[in-house]
């Protein structure tokens, strides 16, 4: 490990994850101002909602790191907020990437689709091994979560150590996976931890989330007493819950067909590091087609109503192989995630409908678990690691600062609740912010980085609110109209007593009216002329819909 000298800091800087429940990019820099070394712990997404109309994928502007020195990428877990936008940065923030052997194998994958596989150094750190990347000693430190392999990380460095929590919970029956290293914790906070940077998603919830092993128990009870198909609908990416509704199954004399590409993706990565290895063969498509109905289960994606994932598709009655009537069954082993509310209502409608019975959390407590520590879990992990300053992450910005009250209560010393783009000073002297620095998210936009505030999707969220109208005609060589002038609208309405058509007719005579009143230079000069239909149209929508839609002008000079 690197000395230290009396000009070195110890910075954290959060580019995603504060201030947001996801997108988590978060680096540490060590090292005078002016020759920082940094280390990046996980490059993250968020999605898409009806704000970013187009747009499925957002990630963290890397901007400021672009250029750096930049020692490696670490990656605390597979989930998508974690590892999701490694094919969209590495090549703005190269670095050799550092995993344990499960997620290692999801961002292969990854890299693959992004073309970039080859150029990437992807280094797979076994489970509860330590990486040295200059100044900074990192320990995988093994804990429980919603995921295969997930991790804390320790953070040793000159100026004191730092324990990275990852996403967590403390469960004493983890399904899949060991249970939180204790020891290693507490023996962190008998050397010291200087700071410990936790998640505070579920900081407003008392008590505890709750165990996989329980969740396991009230699945296999529920689905033993069914008759007719059965269809679970989960996150492929928890692999205790896959575990436990498959076993679940096989008891119930039931075989298991998986739906969805992400069920098959990650089933592949589990087994390939060990696990779901003594369970029977999948049901191949053509089997579920023609396999008795109180004998299959399908294990399916989809279980927050996303309109291309399975469950949607068997609730419309279009899966190729699922197929789900009356006296079938779909039990939802999920959080509704907020935003997701209206899209899982409508699924549910829809297979209420075809006579499917549904079961949530919320009517049949127990089958579902968070992944994210509650405020109990919160507190006996400050009671482990001691902590002289508490830094809460992953969360929106009341998570943060309730996270903060919460550590001052356990007698944290020091607590800083930054930002995203918020320089904290760690070491040495109190804890602070010291610096700001540019950050915000990139939108994944028909395959390429745009910024958040682009204008394609000014234009896009703007015709979606107003419509759009297109005015098309003709001008002869002295500016006279020459052809019939054709208005068309896209997204604005009509009714029995006026007809869209009448309205766009009416359009047509002001916007004549509009032209042949232009004089001399002003009909040669088409930005004129589309200027002075545009106000035209735009004062017109105004009075008739009171809308200002976007108005395209196409002028052809005869």
């Amino acid at each position: 490990m690197t000395k230290k000298n009396q000009n070195d800091e110890l910075v954290f800087l959060p580019l995603g994850g504060s201030n947001e429940v996801g997108m988590n990019l978060n680096a540490y820099g060590f090292g005078p101002a002016h020759d920082r070394k940094w280390i990046i712990v996980d490059v993250g997404v968020t999605f898409g909602d009806q704000s970013t109309p187009g747009v499925d994928v957002i990630v963290p502007d890397p901007t400021f790191l672009e250029g750096e020195n930049i020692l490696g990428i670490v990656l605390t877990h597979a989930h998508e907020d974690h590892i999701g936008a490694l094919g969209w940065l590495w090549p703005r923030i190269q670095a050799p990437l550092y995993a344990t052997p499960f997620t290692a194998f999801l961002i292969r994958e990854k890299l693959r689709d992004a073309g970039i596989y080859e150029d990437v150094e992807l280094i797979e750190a076994p489970l509860g091994s330590t990486v040295d990347l200059g100044p900074f000693e990192v320990t995988y430190v093994t804990i429980t979560h919603s995921i295969a392999e997930p991790n804390g990380l320790a953070i040793k460095t000159p100026l004191g150590t730092v324990l990275h929590t990852g996403d967590w919970k403390i469960d004493n029956d983890p399904v899949v996976g060991e249970r939180t290293d204790v020891d290693f914790i507490q023996n962190l906070g008998d050397e010291g931890v200087l700071a410990m940077v936790c998640d505070s998603t579920n900081v407003f919830v008392d008590g505890v989330a709750g165990s996989e092993g329980e969740v396991k128990v009230k699945l296999a009870e529920l689905i033993q007493g069914l008759k007719g198909r059965v269809a679970v609908g989960c996150f492929a990416s928890n692999v205790a819950r896959m575990d436990s509704v498959i076993r679940a199954a096989e008891a119930a004399g039931r075989r298991v067909a998986l739906a969805g590409r992400s069920m098959h993706r990650i089933t592949a990565a589990a087994k390939s590091v060990g696990m779901l290895n003594d369970i029977k063969p999948f049901l191949s498509e053509q089997e579920a087609k023609i396999w008795p109905a109180d004998e299959i289960l399908y294990l399916c994606t989809g279980s927050q109503g996303e309109a291309r994932a399975a469950l949607s598709r068997v609730a419309e009655g279009t899966h190729p192989f699922v197929k789900l009537g009356q006296g079938d069954h779909c039990i939802f082993s999920s959080r509704v995630i907020p935003g997701n509310e209206l899209s899982i209502g409508r699924l549910q409608d829809k297979m209420a409908e075809r006579g499917i019975r549904i079961y949530t959390e919320k009517d049949h407590p127990g089958i579902h678990v968070s992944g994210h520590p509650c405020r109990d879990e919160l507190r006996q992990m400050y009671q482990w690691a001691r902590p002289q300053i508490a830094v809460p992450t992953h969360g929106m910005r009341r998570h943060l600062i309730e996270h903060g009250n919460l550590a001052k209560d356990m007698q944290v010393p020091e607590t800083v609740t930054p930002r995203n783009g918020d320089m904290v000073r760690l070491a040495p002297g109190p804890a602070a912010i010291i610096d700001e620095v540019p950050s915000g998210r990139l939108f994944v936009d028909g395959g390429m980085l745009v910024e958040e505030g682009g204008e394609a999707l000014r234009e896009r969220k703007h015709a979606a609110s107003n419509g759009i109208l297109i005015v098309s005609f003709a001008l002869d060589k002295r500016g006279r109209i020459a052809s019939d002038i054709d208005v068309r609208g896209i997204g604005l309405p009509g009714d029995a007593d006026r007809p869209l058509g009448d309205v766009l007719d009416d359009m047509a005579e002001r916007v004549e009216n509009t032209v042949r009143g232009l004089k001399g230079e002003a009909l040669e000069d088409e930005m004129v002329i589309e200027q002075a239909v545009s106000r035209t149209l735009k004062k017109a929508s105004q009075q008739i819909w009171d809308r200002r839609p976007i108005v395209e002008t196409v002028v052809l000079r005869l």
